[in-house]
């Protein structure tokens, strides 16, 4: 790739312009107020433009996005919705999803998202053809887009004798990236427990599960994960997407699971869409939000990212594919403060930068320059306002807009 060098351009936590050189490796290679430009290098002129990383999704349904004219779910519940989708399933091919995954991906990328984290069903109506689709579009993107494959065992591939973990051993044969399941809805969730991290252990993989996904505080499984990462020694790199009930706790009850996540070393993801749309429609007054506890997290020091999770399907009916839209109702829904856009800012770019494993990240010498630009004047303006002109580079090439 030729070398690029960005100048005047406003940069996250600098004063100052500064100019970016972008190497033909595609990292960047210098930040400095003013750089002289090497010979045969392409020079673009910003002019106080805004130069942010891209942004990151840490959760999405690929497999499952813009299936909602053909999956209803009338009574907008998770239940009817896991149960509508699997009935669609056992007919959905490689072929179907595909070109479905395409148009929420091009939608991302063109919005600023360089990264994806997508589970995959892996259960007795879709059996391994969510994952097979993933891994294609995973080397078919690789020079446009970040994409992390989690092989999602679902209630359904823990009952009636399903052969879970041969199907997870060959999830991550086929080149699976993350052990993902949902112990809430499971026959026996503490041996599903159990074989998720034997299995990410013996494969060097992470662990993100479906946690909590409702609210009811007198069945909750925060103390089970924390105790296995614990023992595990796997802090860093176990994600528990949703948790909802933590919500539902009482305040004591809640705090100790909160510090257990901080000293277990436990990331969080928050789905703001999904958990809106689905949770609480059995309230006869003042039906809850269904977010976890966003601020009390972030305030022990976990690690919280905002992520769309499902797109325009039987699960969430709506969706854009824009994370800084996310990022609106994270801070919304999750009664964040009104000076805290800069923190729903780092929700959608550096939080899950971290829970993806991410350490070539930002806008840094030798970083990658998977880069978001725009006429915002911070990340915080970004969030708040978005922008209509958009422009990604990834590895330093031009992906989505123009310069």
């Amino acid at each position: 790739m030729p070398a690029l060098l960005l100048r005047g351009a406003r940069v996250p936590g600098h004063e100052a312009r500064l100019d970016l050189l972008i190497g033909e490796g595609g990292r960047i290679e210098r930040l400095a107020p003013r750089i002289e430009a090497p010979s045969g290098v392409r020079t673009a002129e910003l002019a106080g433009r805004l130069v942010a990383p891209g942004l990151v999704d840490a959760h999405q349904h690929l497999d499952k996005t813009r299936t909602l004219r053909a999956v209803k779910n009338p009574l907008g519940t998770l239940e009817g919705a896991i149960a509508e989708f699997a009935r669609y399933a056992t007919t959905m091919s490689a072929a179907d999803i595909v070109p479905r995954a395409e148009r929420t991906m091009t939608a991302a990328l063109e919005r600023g998202t360089v990264a994806i984290r997508s589970h995959a069903n892996v259960d007795p109506e879709a059996k391994l053809r969510g994952v097979e689709a993933l891994i294609t579009l995973r080397e078919r993107w690789r020079e446009r887009l970040r994409l992390q494959v989690a092989p999602f065992l679902t209630g359904g591939a823990t009952r009636v004798g399903a052969p879970a973990r041969e199907w997870m051993e060959e999830a991550l044969r086929m080149g699976g990236d993350v052990v993902s399941a949902n112990p809430t809805h499971a026959e026996r969730p503490a041996e599903l427990l159990d074989m998720l991290f034997e299995l990410a252990e013996r494969h060097g993989k992470p662990i993100d599960v479906h946690l909590d996904e409702h609210l009811d505080a007198g069945r909750v499984h925060f103390h089970a994960l924390i105790e296995r990462t614990r023992a595990h020694g796997m802090a860093g790199k176990v994600v528990a997407s949703h948790c909802s009930a933590l919500s539902a706790l009482e305040p004591r009850d809640a705090a100790r699971v909160v510090d257990g996540f901080a000293s277990a070393g436990i990331g969080v993801v928050t789905l703001p869409a999904a958990n809106l749309f689905l949770q609480g429609r059995g309230a006869t007054k003042l039906a809850p939000r269904g977010l976890t506890r966003v601020a009390e997290l972030q305030a022990a020091g976990v690690t919280v990212a905002a992520a769309s999770d499902n797109i325009q399907d039987p699960f969430v009916p709506t969706g854009s594919a824009d994370l800084l839209e996310i990022g609106r109702w994270a801070l919304l829904a999750g009664h964040l403060g009104s000076n805290d856009l800069p923190r729903a800012y780092e929700m959608v770019t550096s939080a899950p930068a971290k829970l993806l494993g991410f350490e070539d990240y930002g806008v840094r010498e030798g970083a990658r320059a998977d880069l978001l630009i725009t006429d915002a004047i911070d990340g915080a303006d970004l969030v708040a306002s978005g922008s209509l002109a958009r422009c990604v580079l990834m590895n330093g090439r031009i992906v989505a807009g123009t310069l």
